[in-house]
């Protein structure tokens, strides 16, 4: 949501290298995947034969809850790496100071939410929070680097 006068909402981009990129871009292979492959086994070989229609039915429902799961990740990891490559390339560096510390749970998921003021020559002051997991460094008042596109608002965190 944007306005005129603050610009679009800020947008906190996650470092992906190359090599955590290739390692997601396997796991969507393999999500993707893995239910066509038990769908061809049981059509075309006599492997069906030892297994039943259980590989069959695995198959069907591997492929209609995986395929849409790993092509979502897939578009997201793309989604990523534009950001950072724009950061990379037209991002000016800023200082995200952290306010405010708050721990969360949800369910097997916990970590903290991390309250920022980023700020920078050429960057327009904002607040907003990043989500996280517990790490010993992180504590109020501490500041971190951080590199904005005053543009978008799009802005990624270095710990």
């Amino acid at each position: 949501m944007a306005d005129s006068v603050n610009g679009p909402e800020p947008t906190q981009v996650s470092a992906i290298g190359p090599l955590g990129a290739l390692f997601l871009y396997s796991c969507v292979a393999v999500l993707c995947l893995c239910g066509p492959v038990m769908l061809a086994l049981t059509a075309f070989t006599a492997f069906t034969a030892f297994t039943g229609s259980g590989l069959m039915v695995m198959g069907i429902v591997f492929t209609v809850i995986f395929v849409p799961v790993g092509l979502g990740l897939w578009g997201s990891t793309v989604v990523e790496r534009e950001h950072n490559r724009r950061l990379d390339a037209v991002g000016v560096p800023a200082t995200a100071e952290i306010t405010d510390l708050t721990d969360f749970a949800g369910g097997e998921d916990t970590g903290v939410v991390v309250g920022l003021r980023v700020s920078g020559p050429g960057v327009r002051t904002f607040e907003t929070s990043w989500r996280r997991s517990h790490h010993p460094a992180l504590r109020a008042g501490r500041r971190l680097t951080a590199v904005v596109d005053p543009a978008d608002n799009l802005f990624r965190v270095e710990l």
